[in-house]
C-alpha cells in the first residue's frame, strides 16, 4: 500500500512552508526553526514530495497561497536530498520516484519546471540503474501519453521535455555508458530527433539542445545518425523560433570540430545563413552565429575555405562591434565618477589563482636568476604573441558578460591571425571613414578594430604607427569615456613596437608618450577609464618587460597617487599593475627610491584591510610577487605577513571542520588557503635560508597545517600546498625533515592518476600531481644530501607511481617531465633499490628528459640515473645507443655529471657502438669524452 500523509502533519507543514517566505519576520524565523526540526523526521521527504505534486491544498490552506507553498516544498526537498538521499529507506526512495513525475503534468508552469529540476537531481543521486524507467516515462509524456495511456496537455509535454533536457546535461557520460550491452543514448538520440518535428517551439528547442549536449564528445549514437542530424538542422534552419535557430547555430559550430568534412560541401550556404542570423534582433542568436567565425577560423582544415567570403564576413563583424542605440543610451556620455564610492555589486569577486610548479627550470620572461618556477599549465595552448581571451577582451565593453560585440571582435582578431594583410585591406576603408568620425560610437569601433587586428596584421599596420599613435594619443582626451577606454586597450596592443625598438628616437617619440598617456588615464576622472588605463599599462609591462626599468620612479609615483584615489574595484587592477611591474623589473624594485615609495603604501594598505575584506586576496597575491622580486631585501616586512598568512589558513581550516560538522553554516572560502599558501611560498623563496627562523618559530603547527592542506578536497588548495612543500624542501629542509614520514604517505597517494574522477577539473587535477612530483624530486634531492635520512622506506611505492605517470599517454608534457625528474632524483640516494627496475624505466626516462632544457633539475636527475646504471649496467643492454645519444646531446653538464657520463662511456664502450650514432653525436663524444 502506497504511503499516505497524516492530515494534521500535512496541514502544519504547509503552514510552516507558507510562513517561511512570508512578510512577518518573527513567523519566518519560527517557521525556519520548525522546518529545520522537521528534517529529522523519516517521512519529511515524502511529505514535501506529496505537497509538490498534489494540486489540492490541505484543509485550512488558502488556494492563493498554495502555489508558493508547493514551490517552497520543491526547493526544500531538492536541498534536503543532497545530504539525505543515500540515507532514505528504500520505501521512501521508491515513493519519491513513483509519484514525483505527476508534477510534470500540473497545470502550473512553475510547478512543472521545479519538478523537472527535482527529477534530474534525484536521478543524479540514484543513478540510471536505480531508476531505469524514468527515461521511458518522460519520453511517453513527451509523446503525449501518461503511464496509464491518457493524453496529456502540451504544457505537460513541454515540462517532460525540459526535464529530459536537464537529465541529458547532467548525465552526458552515464547516458552513453554500457549497461549489459545497451547504451541509453542509442535509443535516446533517435527519439530526440523525432521530437524536433514537434508543433511546440519549446520541445523543438529542448530536443535539439539536448542533442547538442552530446555532439562534442562524438558518441557512436551521434556518428551513426549524423546524416539525419544534419538533415534535421537543414529543416530547422528557417524555424520561426529564435531559440531553435540558436541551437541550429550551436550545432553547426560543434560540427566544425566533430565532422568538418560534412560541413565543407555546404559551407557557402552555411556562411550566408550565419550572416543572416547575426543580423537578427535577438542578441543571443546573433552571438551563436558569430561564434561560427571563431570556430572555423581556428580550424586548420576549414579556415582557408572562408577566404572568398571575407568581404561579406568582415563588414558584418565590424557592424556587430558598434554599440547599439540602447547601449549608447545606457552607457554613453558617462561623466566623471572617480570620487563616487563603488557599489557592492560593482566589485567583482577575486578568486585566488594557484600556480603549478615546474621542475625543468622554466622561468617567466624577465625573471632570469630568480627561483621562479611557476608556470600555468594551460599556457601551452597559446601561440606566440597570443594572450588569454578573458584578459584580451576585458576592456572591450563595460559589460562583464560575453556579448555580440566581444565575440565579433574576437572573431576579427582570430581571422586576422589567419589572413593577415587581406583582413587589413578589407577594414582599411572602414578605419579611414570612422576613426575621425563626428559620432563617438564610430570613432570607438574604428579604434577597437585597429586593436583587434594588432597581432594578425602586425607587419601591415606597424609602418602606419608613426601617424596612428599620435592620433590615438589624442583620443585619450576624447570627450566620450568609452572612446578613451578602448583607446587605452588599443595603444597597449602596439606597445612593444615602440618599447622594444632599438632606435632611441622611436622610443622617445612614441614609447615614452604612450607610457605617459596610459599612466595619466590611470587617474582619469571616470572609473572605467581608470580601469582601462591600469589594465592597458599592465599589458604594456608584460609586452616590454625590463624596458620599463629606467622609468620605474615616475611609474611608481603615478601608482602611489592611484593608491590614494582609487575606490575598491580599481584597487584590484592596481595590484595587478604592481605585481606585473615587480615580476618584470625584478630586484630593481628593492632599490631606492622605488622601495621607499612602494612598500609603505603596500604595508599601509595591508594593515588597513581586514581579514574578511575580499581585497585581501589580490593584495596578498601582489605581495607575493613583490617578495619574490625583492628577494632577501623583503625580510624587514616578512614577519607580520608570514604569521598573518598562518592565522588566515588556521582560521579557515577550523571553519572547514565546523562546516563539515554542520553544513548549515556558511562554507569557508578556499581562496584564503590558496592565497595564504602562495604567499608563504613566495616569502620562503625570497628569503631563502633566512626564512628558517620564521618557519622554526611556527613549528610544529606550520607543518601540521601544511599536512592538512595537502589532503584538502579542493585541487587548487592542494596545488598550492605541494608548491609550498617543495619550497620548504629547498630552503628549510632541516625543519621539514622530521615531518617527512607523515607527509610522504599523503604525497604517494596523490601521485595516483587513477584517482582522478570524471567530476575533477582535469587541468587542476593534473596540476596537483605535477606539483606533487616536483616536491617529491626536491625532497629526494635533499634526502640524498643528508646521509642517514634517505628515501628507502618509500622508494618502491614512489617508483611504481612515478613510472605510471611517465608511461601514461595524453597527459600534459610538463607532468611527465616532472615525474621523470623526480624518478631520477630518487636515484641519488636509492640507486641500489632502483637498480633492479632499471630495464623497465630507462627508455621512457631518456625519451622524456630529452625534451627538458638543461637546468640543475635535469642535471641532478641524470646524476641519479647514472648512479642507478652503475649499480645494474647489464639492464641497459637494449638502450645503450639511446644513452650515448642522450649524453652526446647534453651540451653543458656540470663537472660532477660529466664525470659520471665519462664512467658510463668507459663501461659501455663496445666495438662498433659509436658508428651507430649520427655523425654530430659521434664527434661530440670524441671531443668531450675521448671515445
Amino acid at each position: 500500500m502506497q504511503w499516505q500523509p497524516q492530515e494534521e502533519s500535512l496541514r502544519q507543514l504547509a503552514g510552516f512552508l507558507n510562513d517561511s517566505v512570508g512578510a512577518d519576520a518573527d513567523r519566518r524565523k519560527r517557521a525556519g526553526e520548525m522546518l529545520q526540526q522537521a528534517k529529522g523526521s523519516p517521512d519529511i521527504c515524502n511529505y514535501l514530495c506529496y505537497i509538490l505534486v498534489t494540486p489540492t491544498p490541505p484543509a485550512g490552506c488558502l488556494p492563493s497561497q498554495y502555489i508558493t507553498i508547493r514551490s517552497s516544498a520543491a526547493i526544500l526537498l531538492k536541498n534536503h536530498l543532497k545530504e539525505s538521499w543515500a540515507k532514505l529507506s528504500p520505501d521512501a526512495q521508491n515513493y519519491i520516484k513513483q509519484v514525483i513525475i505527476q508534477g510534470l503534468t500540473d497545470e502550473n508552469a512553475q510547478i512543472r519546471s521545479l519538478t523537472g529540476s527535482l527529477i534530474a537531481e534525484v536521478l543524479r543521486y540514484a543513478g540510471l540503474m536505480q531508476w531505469p524507467d524514468i527515461l521511458a516515462s518522460l519520453i511517453g509524456l513527451i509523446d503525449g501519453r501518461d503511464s496509464n495511456g491518457n493524453s496529456v496537455s502540451v504544457g505537460a509535454q513541454e515540462g517532460a521535455m525540459g526535464c529530459l533536457a536537464k537529465i541529458c546535461e547532467d548525465n552526458k557520460k552515464s547516458l552513453d555508458a554500457n549497461y549489459n550491452g545497451e547504451r541509453p543514448l542509442n535509443f535516446l538520440i533517435p527519439k530526440l530527433l523525432s521530437f524536433t518535428s514537434s508543433s511546440s517551439d519549446k520541445i523543438r528547442a529542448y530536443a535539439l539542445g539536448s542533442i547538442n549536449v552530446f555532439v562534442a564528445s562524438k558518441p557512436a549514437a551521434i556518428i551513426e545518425n549524423i546524416d539525419t542530424v544534419l538533415n534535421t538542422l537543414t529543416q530547422l534552419s528557417q524555424d520561426p523560433s529564435d531559440e531553435v535557430r540558436r541551437n541550429v547555430c550551436r550545432s553547426l559550430v560543434q560540427f566544425v570540430e566533430v565532422r568538418p568534412d560534412k560541413i565543407r560541401p555546404s559551407l557557402p550556404a552555411i556562411i550566408d545563413y550565419m550572416l543572416e542570423q547575426q543580423h537578427k534582433d535577438d542578441e543571443q542568436l546573433a552571438i551563436e552565429a558569430a561564434e561560427f567565425w571563431l570556430s572555423i577560423a581556428e580550424h586548420d582544415s576549414l579556415q582557408k575555405d572562408i577566404g572568398p567570403y571575407l568581404p561579406k564576413i568582415i563588414p558584418t563583424l565590424l557592424n556587430s562591434m558598434v554599440y547599439s542605440e540602447e547601449d549608447m543610451i545606457r552607457l554613453g556620455g558617462q561623466g566623471d565618477d572617480a570620487d563616487v564610492e563603488d557599489k557592492a555589486e560593482d566589485i567583482q569577486p577575486i578568486f585566488a589563482k594557484s600556480k603549478p610548479r615546474m621542475a625543468n627550470g622554466e622561468n617567466s620572461e624577465g625573471t632570469e636568476g630568480q627561483n621562479n618556477n611557476q608556470v600555468q599549465m594551460g599556457d601551452d595552448d597559446l601561440s606566440e604573441g597570443e594572450i588569454d581571451d578573458d584578459e584580451f577582451f576585458a576592456t572591450l565593453s563595460p559589460e562583464d558578460n560575453w556579448n555580440l560585440r566581444k565575440c565579433s571582435a574576437a572573431a576579427l582578431d582570430v581571422l586576422a591571425n589567419v589572413y593577415h594583410d587581406t583582413i587589413f585591406q578589407i577594414i582599411l576603408p572602414h578605419l579611414e571613414k570612422n576613426i575621425g568620425h563626428t559620432e563617438w560610437q564610430f570613432r570607438e569601433v574604428a579604434v577597437l578594430a585597429l586593436g583587434a587586428v594588432a597581432e594578425g596584421c602586425w607587419d601591415t599596420v606597424t609602418p602606419h604607427l608613426p601617424k596612428l599613435i599620435p592620433y590615438l594619443l589624442s583620443l585619450l582626451n576624447d570627450s566620450e569615456p568609452l572612446v578613451r577606454q578602448i583607446t587605452c586597450w588599443t595603444l597597449s596592443r602596439y606597445s612593444r613596437w615602440a618599447g622594444l625598438s632599438q632606435d632611441p628616437a622611436i622610443r622617445q617619440a612614441y614609447f615614452e608618450p604612450m607610457m605617459d598617456g596610459l599612466l595619466k588615464k590611470m587617474l582619469d576622472g571616470n572609473k572605467k577609464v581608470q580601469e582601462a588605463g591600469a589594465s592597458a599599462f599592465a599589458y604594456l609591462e608584460e609586452q616590454v618587460g625590463r624596458e620599463v626599468t629606467p622609468y620605474l620612479e615616475p611609474i611608481l609615483r603615478q601608482f602611489m597617487t592611484a593608491f590614494q584615489r582609487y575606490k575598491d574595484r580599481n584597487m584590484y587592477i592596481l595590484y595587478d599593475c604592481i605585481q606585473t611591474l615587480a615580476e618584470h623589473v625584478g630586484h630593481a624594485i628593492a632599490q631606492r627610491p622605488a622601495v621607499d615609495m612602494l612598500m609603505p603604501a603596500l604595508i599601509g594598505r595591508y594593515r588597513r584591510v581586514g581579514d574578511e575584506n575580499r581585497e585581501l586576496f589580490p593584495l596578498l597575491e601582489c605581495l607575493s610577487f613583490v617578495a619574490q622580486a625583492m628577494g632577501t631585501d623583503f625580510q624587514p616586512y616578512a614577519g607580520p605577513i608570514f604569521f598573518r598568512c598562518l592565522h588566515l589558513i588556521h582560521r579557515n581550516l577550523e571553519q572547514s571542520v565546523q562546516y563539515a560538522q554542520n553544513p548549515d553554516l556558511e562554507e569557508p572560502n578556499k581562496d584564503y588557503l590558496i592565497t595564504g599558501l602562495d604567499l608563504l611560498s613566495a616569502i620562503i623563496q625570497a628569503l631563502q635560508a633566512q626564512s628558517l627562523e620564521l618557519v622554526a618559530s611556527a613549528r610544529p603547527g606550520f607543518f601540521q597545517m601544511l599536512g592538512i592542506c595537502l589532503r584538502d578536497p579542493n585541487n587548487e588548495v592542494k596545488q598550492s600546498a605541494y608548491a609550498l612543500l617543495g619550497d620548504c624542501a629547498i630552503y628549510v629542509f632541516g625543519e621539514l625533515d622530521p615531518f617527512i614520514p607523515q607527509i610522504m604517505g599523503i604525497l604517494i597517494e596523490e601521485l595516483d592518476l587513477s584517482k582522478i574522477s570524471e567530476e575533477d577539473e582535469m587541468e587542476t587535477a593534473y596540476s596537483v600531481i605535477n606539483n606533487a612530483c616536483w616536491s617529491c624530486g626536491e625532497i629526494s634531492l635533499q634526502k640524498a644530501r643528508h646521509p642517514g635520512s634517505g628515501m628507502t622506506p618509500y622508494v618502491e611505492r614512489l617508483f611504481t607511481r612515478l613510472l605510471a605517470v611517465v608511461q601514461t599517454p595524453d597527459i600534459p608534457a610538463s607532468l611527465t617531465e616532472n615525474a621523470a625528474i623526480a624518478l631520477g632524483r630518487l636515484g641519488l640516494g636509492c640507486y641500489d633499490e632502483l637498480a633492479p627496475h632499471l630495464a623497465t624505466f630507462a627508455e621512457p626516462f631518456l625519451h622524456t628528459l630529452a625534451r627538458v632544457q638543461e637546468t640543475d633539475e635535469k642535471d641532478t636527475a641524470f646524476r641519479g640515473f647514472a648512479l642507478i646504471i652503475h649499480s645494474n649496467p647489464q639492464a641497459m643492454e637494449d638502450c645503450v645507443d639511446l644513452l650515448f645519444s642522450s649524453i652526446a646531446k647534453y651540451n653543458n653538464p656540470t663537472t660532477h655529471l660529466q664525470e659520471l657520463f665519462q664512467k658510463l662511456i668507459n663501461k659501455f664502450k663496445w666495438p662498433g657502438l659509436l658508428s651507430r650514432l649520427p655523425p654530430k653525436e659521434q664527434e661530440k663524444l670524441r671531443t668531450s669524452y675521448q671515445v
